[in-house]
């Protein structure tokens, strides 16, 4: 027999050229997930909330406006020139002053069942002619109650210094029979529902007035008259 070729004790293994030997000492990172997406859903809860308490109260408002005018009825009081009394209307050539007294009644009607008005202190009422002032005063401070008609005496007085031009137009108009008057009234009122008052507004009254003359111990006649009521808040 032919002698074998004796075992290697050795065997080479040849690398492939494209493999790469491990890292030494290699760690692995640990990965963050970002919580954007948590707080984004917050935001949008949050937004979600607030609409609905606004919805909510929106409810609660519109019910209670509903209850107050079905149960109360509210209604805004009326007000009127009763009557106009000329207790002086003097010019004074010399210095030009023009004197006036007036005692103007005022009827002031509140029609509501339910709801009553407190007119306070501090009220004006101003008497003009022609933009001029003649005279001032202020309406008395007191309570009125639901369903009441209140007749107010104002008493007004003034002095005024009067230009040849004014007095023509006075002259003219109380030849004509018909003298324009403007009345403005500021009145501080609290609005009393029950046991409840309102914070203090303020109504604002012009009146404006065509009248047959404005001369002492004469009957003044109202010929036309037109209001016009404001308030603020």
């Amino acid at each position: 027999m032919a002698n074998s070729a004796p075992p290697q004790k050795y065997v080479m293994l040849e690398q492939p050229p494209n493999l790469q030997p491990p890292p030494c000492h290699r760690r692995n990172v640990p990965r963050y997930h970002s919580g954007n997406h948590k707080s984004g859903g917050g935001c949008l809860k949050c937004i979600c909330c607030c609409y609905c308490i606004l919805i909510i109260l929106i409810f609660i408002v519109a019910g209670i406006t509903f209850y107050f005018y079905t149960v109360f009825e509210p209604q805004v009081p009326t007000y009127k020139v009763d009557k106009i009394e000329v207790k002086a209307f003097d010019v004074a050539p010399l210095e030009l002053t023009l004197t006036t007294e007036l005692v103007v009644t005022v009827k002031a009607d509140n029609p509501n069942k339910r709801i009553g008005f407190i007119y306070g202190k501090d009220s004006s009422v101003v008497v003009t002619f022609s933009d001029q002032q003649l005279c001032s005063g202020q309406l008395p401070a007191f309570h009125q109650g639901h369903k009441n008609i209140t007749m107010m005496k104002v008493v007004m007085k003034g002095k005024t210094k009067v230009g040849p031009e004014m007095q023509k137009k006075l002259m003219k108009n109380k030849e004509s029979g018909k003298v324009p008057l403007l009345i403005r009234v500021v009145a501080p009122v609290r609005v009393v529902v029950g046991c409840v008052q309102t914070r203090q507004i303020k109504v604002l009254v012009n009146c404006t007035l065509v009248t047959s003359n404005i001369a002492p111990k004469h009957k003044v006649k109202i010929l036309s008259a037109k209001y016009d009521v404001n308030v603020q808040f």
